[in-house]
């Protein structure tokens, strides 16, 4: 078994998908015709996104994240925090966690979305 996916709800994915291809350089795979479903280019496992209102129709009841009281994260590593974290805030992520070197040497910064969900840049751990 392997993970495959994993899909935030959002109010409009065309959106989010445009914010994540100018705040992280992620290039969009796929977008379904209607808007309501899409997903990034990020590797083996997909991160994806469907609508509020599809996942409605489907019987669920998604709630509208926060970063400031977070349930899930999004880990992106790159080897230039820094430089990833400028170009986040320029393309209209909220700042939340200045850059910050751990105590086992990982380079780390989070930022919120568009959307309220929090995502953590960060160096790869050796």
């Amino acid at each position: 078994m392997h993970l495959a996916y994993t899909i935030l709800y959002v109010p409009d994915v065309p959106a989010t998908l445009k914010f994540y291809e100018a705040a992280f350089g992620l290039k969009t795979r796929f977008l379904h015709e209607g808007g309501d479903y899409g997903e990034l280019d990020t590797g083996s496992t997909v991160l994806a996104f469907s609508a509020h209102s599809l996942m409605q129709q489907l019987g669920k009841n998604p709630q509208a994240a926060s970063a400031g009281a977070p349930c899930f994260e999004i880990a992106l590593a790159t080897p230039d925090v820094a430089a990833a974290l400028a170009r986040a805030v320029a393309a209209g992520a909220t700042p939340m966690r200045a850059l910050e070197v751990m105590p086992w040497g990982q380079t780390i910064a989070y930022v919120a979305d568009i959307n309220g969900f929090l995502v953590e840049l960060c160096t790869p751990i050796a």
